[in-house]
């Protein structure tokens, strides 16, 4: 494993307090013990974490264990069924950790990202897009991800996370666990539709709901497969790019809210 750079005593005391809910006392200690990491005293857990994490970094001159353990809490195993709160703790953690260009992605992995340079320079660009899409009137599910500490990364993870945001609300909608085309096909079919945006009843209301369909699957295939499998180096996204997909996702939000929910046994008549 590459040698990850030490984290300052004043980002770690913040990364252990922005992780202070995600697990209990008895939780850390088992943690603790998973990762090789003696504890150092402490009440809060907070403080629990600050005391031992600092003495472990201080020990191997090098951050390796601490993002061993951040990992270990921010596991995604251990958020089933807590996608947001997962989400939270991640987007809190990173923006403390992109001033070394680093972050932990949604596997709960550290990985390189562009250095932030100043916390004016993120909530600029947070400020600067979210005002322009409060303009556009675009749905508040889109303008939560409009956060400094996602734009910290260039738009990149703003747009990844939005993108699959959609897809979470289908799940939510229509309790499908699938994802992809997979969960497009299952909640938009035709014939038996979890979600309808209309009575299904004419082609062209058939033909409305098919092309959203498809307008999710490009969407999906366009933005959330590519910034998941590709290095961001390779696709780039820029101010515009991100404005223009975060005015898709808002539509396809729009649409989902207003699509009725259609029982598993049954279908439009």
């Amino acid at each position: 494993m590459a040698v990850l750079p030490s984290i300052s005593e004043s980002s770690l005391e913040a990364i252990c307090n922005s992780l202070a809910d995600a697990a209990s006392h008895k939780e850390l200690t088992r943690l603790f013990t998973q990762c090789g990491i003696d504890e150092c005293g402490g009440t809060p857990k907070w403080e629990r974490m600050l005391m031992a994490l600092a003495s472990r970094q201080r020990r191997d001159g090098c951050g390796n264990n601490v993002f061993g353990f951040i990992c270990a809490v921010l596991h995604p195993s251990r958020f089933d069924g807590r996608l947001q709160q997962f989400e939270d703790f991640r987007a809190r953690v990173n923006y403390q950790l992109s001033f070394l260009g680093l972050a932990i992605n949604e596997k709960g992995q550290p990985q390189h990202v562009t250095a932030a340079t100043t916390i004016s320079e993120a909530q600029e660009r947070a400020s600067d897009l979210h005002s322009e899409l409060e303009r556009r009137s675009v749905h508040a599910d889109v303008l939560r991800f409009c956060k400094a500490e996602l734009l910290q990364d260039n738009y990149f993870h703003c747009v990844l996370e939005a993108t699959k945001s959609a897809a979470q609300k289908i799940r939510d909608r229509t309790g499908l666990e699938s994802d992809g085309g997979s969960l497009v096909d299952q909640a938009l079919s035709i014939k038996t539709p979890r979600l309808a945006l209309n009575t299904l009843q004419t082609e062209s209301e058939q033909s409305e709901q098919k092309g959203f369909a498809n307008l999710l699957k490009g969407v999906f295939g366009t933005f959330r497969n590519v910034t998941a499998h590709a290095p961001k180096i390779h696709w780039a996204v820029d101010r515009s790019d991100a404005m223009d997909a975060l005015t898709i996702i808002s539509y396809i939000h729009r649409r989902l809210d207003e699509a009725v929910v259609v029982p598993p046994t049954s279908s439009p008549s």
